[in-house]
């Protein structure tokens, strides 16, 4: 096989996408190490995408926040890293839950600005400051430091995340979310094929992953 194609789903708000992407990011370094050419994609995926959606599965913001950090304790439980999912120190914040879109327009703006390189880098940093720095990443200013944090210029990416395109990304991922059936995140499609769905184990990742290498 000369490239394996893995497209990656996830949200922003999604703890469970923050256990998997340290897990998909150590597994295709296993990859490119025995010569497998790795074509990583990342796509957006809205589980709330406006604060009206919290309230509609929910009943409320105050009770959106209070059971999404019930799913934060469970994908805490699961990963690797002890520490890093916070539902302790998000309860204490006083803003409401966040929603979906605005940090995903900000990596739409990271993707059109650099790429999939930069669309995964943005991704994995605002799930940083969201899951475990506790930040409210539906904030327009902290979504632009995180961007400066990762080097790109303030200016554009503001220009950028702005702009019509970043909205055209949502929704371009949208309908091919739809086409593979993709219901929920965090989700793999490999090969425009085989769908893997949840944080799997790294070792039944790895099992499933091998078995789109071999099978081409």
């Amino acid at each position: 096989m000369a490239t394996l194609r893995i497209d990656f789903f996830h949200d922003v708000l999604c703890a469970w996408c923050y256990v998997l992407s340290p897990r998909l990011e150590r597994l295709v370094g296993e990859l490119q190490d025995r010569g497998v050419e790795v074509d990583l994609r990342h796509h957006t995926f809205a589980l709330a995408p406006e604060p009206d959606d919290l309230v509609r599965m929910f009943g409320s913001r105050e009770e959106a926040k209070r059971e999404i950090l019930g799913h934060w304790q469970q994908a805490a439980a699961h990963d690797d890293e002890e520490g890093r999912i916070r539902p302790d120190l998000m309860a204490q914040r006083p803003f409401p839950y966040p929603h979906s879109t605005p940090g995903l327009l900000a990596c739409a703006a990271a993707q059109i600005l650099e790429g999939n390189e930069g669309h995964g880098r943005y991704f994995q940093r605002v799930q940083q400051a969201h899951l475990t720095e506790c930040r409210d990443i539906a904030d327009r200013d902290t979504l632009l430091d995180i961007a400066q944090e990762c080097g790109f210029d303030l200016g554009l990416f503001a220009e950028t995340m702005d702009g019509p395109q970043a909205r055209e990304i949502l929704a371009a991922d949208r309908q091919l979310a739809a086409l593979w059936a993709i219901y929920a995140v965090p989700a793999l499609v490999l090969q425009n094929r085989w769908r893997i769905s949840g944080a799997l184990p790294y070792e039944r990742l790895r099992a499933a992953v091998e078995r789109a290498v071999t099978s081409d």
